[in-house]
This record gives structure tokens, sequence and C-alpha cells, in this order.
């Protein structure tokens, strides 16, 4: 589980498509100021652009850097595979019980990559229209909701689902803490969309197909037009 709150950019060493593994593998150069690494065990937890990826290695001297492991679904479904050495890279460690949160619940499982279909400054601003590879998550994303971008947590400012795209805004204290910031019209990014959205909509499915089932075809419409009914006849009494 990670906040969505960028702690540190760092730089790829190497893409390694075929390590000793035979899998492919990713090593994360940092700054040498770097306390990212200064807890970190084997089989720890970071995200690497919005993706929770598992250490397998690292050292802190005489610069910090670690590697991690890269399932080919993981290559399928988000631009990792796009970096090249010299990309940087938004990094988060695992969330601790004692963490405030100050962005939203994240949980590394990118949901799709988007393409940057609009940039433009807005006083010191920047905002970024993002329109989706796979646009059945759009109705997840909502006015004033959240969305992780490459990992970091921001506020959606417009959505139009019938064009298929949203927007977010990049303050300047954001700008200089986050990749994306640099990036153009063009080029991708990790998409994961609020997970409280999912469990909401699973659930009323849920509760809408027993409706079904305990009351027949047509038993959603009939649930729903007995409360209006009891709403209006409420409402009624209320006046008199």
């Amino acid at each position: 589980m990670f906040t969505g709150i960028v702690e540190e950019i760092g730089v790829i060493a190497e893409l390694n498509p075929n390590d000793s593994t035979g899998g492919t593998s990713l090593t994360v150069a940092l700054p040498r100021e770097s306390t990212l690494l200064s807890d970190c065990h084997l089989g720890d937890s970071i995200a690497v652009n919005g993706v929770c990826l598992t250490v397998t290695s690292f050292t802190v001297t005489p610069a910090p850097q670690f590697t991690v492991g890269i399932a080919p679904e993981t290559l399928r479904l988000t631009n990792l595979g796009d970096l090249t050495q010299g990309s940087r890279v938004n990094l988060e460690r695992a969330v601790r019980a004692d963490t405030r949160m100050g962005g939203h619940f994240v949980q590394g499982h990118v949901d799709t990559t988007a393409e940057i279909i609009d940039k433009r400054p807005d006083g010191n601003a920047v905002t970024f229209r993002f329109q989706p590879k796979n646009r059945e998550v759009l109705r997840y994303v909502v006015f004033k909701g959240f969305v992780a971008i490459d990992g970091a947590s921001l506020t959606v400012t417009k959505v139009n689902d019938e064009e298929g795209w949203w927007e977010v805004m990049l303050i300047a204290y954001t700008q200089e803490r986050v990749v994306t910031a640099a990036k153009e019209v063009g080029q991708t990014v990790n998409v994961e969309v609020d997970m409280t959205a999912k469990y909401v909509e699973k659930g009323l499915m849920g509760y809408l197909e027993g409706l079904e089932k305990e009351n027949g075809e047509g038993g959603v419409s009939t649930v729903l037009e007995r409360m209006v009914q009891r709403a209006v006849e409420k409402a009624l009494a209320e006046r008199k």
C-alpha cells in the first residue's frame, strides 16, 4: 500500500530484458544523499512510477541503488518497458502504519496507461489532459476525485466521458517533485484509479443482482418505484 506522495526521483541505471532469472530487471540509482534505502530490506516493496515492485537487491554505498524484477504482465500493462538508461522515475516506499496519509490509498496496481493529449500552462501551474488506453476506467474517474498518475496522487479537475479524457493540474511545488511534469504531449503515464470506487461498484452490483433474484425481472425498477413512492407519500404527509 502507498499514499501517492512521491518521496524521491530516481534514475534508471539499467533495464535488463534478460537477467540471471531469465526475466526482466530494473536497476534504479538514487542521489548520494538519498535516505530512501535507509530502512530497506530484501523483499520490500517500492513503487516505481506507480508500479509496486519487489526489491531483489540493493546497495547504499558508494551510491544508493536498488534492483527490482518486472513480470511480463507488468510490462504489458504499464509503461515500464519504455524506460531507458537515464530515464527518471517517481519512487515511494510502501506505507507504514504510522505514516500520515497525505494522498490517497494507492495499491501500486496499474489499471491502464494513458496518453498525454494536451499540456498547457495556467499561471504557475500546468494542466495535463489524459486519454486512457482502456476507456473503461473512466467510470471510476470523477470530478474532484483521486487518480494516481505515475504513482503520484492527483486531483481530477475535469472529466469528459464522451470524448474519453480527464485533466489534472500540477502546482509549482508538485512540478518540481514528479517526473510527469517534464513529459510532453504524446508520451504515456501509468494510471491507477481510486480503488474505493471499485469496491462501491462491486457492492452495488451485488445488491442490485440480489434484488433481481428476489423480485424477478424488473425487480430493480420495482424497488426504485417503491422508494420513490414512499418518499412522495412522506413529503405529502409532512405538508398536511
